[in-house]
């Protein structure tokens, strides 16, 4: 897993990742309302919950698969990348046009754009490597 200062280096966003996404994936399938001033009433709205919480659970397995699989670490590194990017932008987004949240979503926001490039560096670091 991590054995070598570089190991730490290429990983630890991808720990990070999981121990955060993990719980709050299990927030958004079974209450929601612990993080949103919202209340599901309809099973679609149930579903949709549900399916985002699967999403992240998915993504966090081929995480975990990149930290003690070097076969899987650069889709990982990639996925995650992705994955903190989008919500990163997305949130930039809606910043943008729908004004500042609380400070909670604002420190979201640092968080995966941070991860999210950490992910990019990671990965021209190896490319540089090869």
């Amino acid at each position: 897993m991590l054995k070598t200062k570089k190991d730490i280096i290429n990983k630890i966003h991808l720990i990070i990742s999981v121990c955060i996404v993990v719980p709050v994936s299990f927030v958004y399938g079974f209450n929601p309302e612990l993080s949103f001033d919202m209340f599901l009433e309809t099973i679609d709205e149930h579903n949709f919950y549900k399916a985002i919480m699967g999403l992240y659970l998915g993504f966090s397995s081929l995480w975990v698969l990149g930290i003690f699989k070097s076969h899987y670490l650069k889709t990982a590194l990639i996925t995650n990348m992705i994955f903190m990017l989008g919500l990163g932008f997305g949130r930039v987004l809606s910043i943008a046009l729908d004004g500042i949240p609380t400070f909670g979503y604002i420190f979201g926001t640092v968080a995966e754009l941070f991860l999210g490039f950490y992910g990019l560096w990671v990965l021209n670091r190896l490319k540089s490597h090869q």
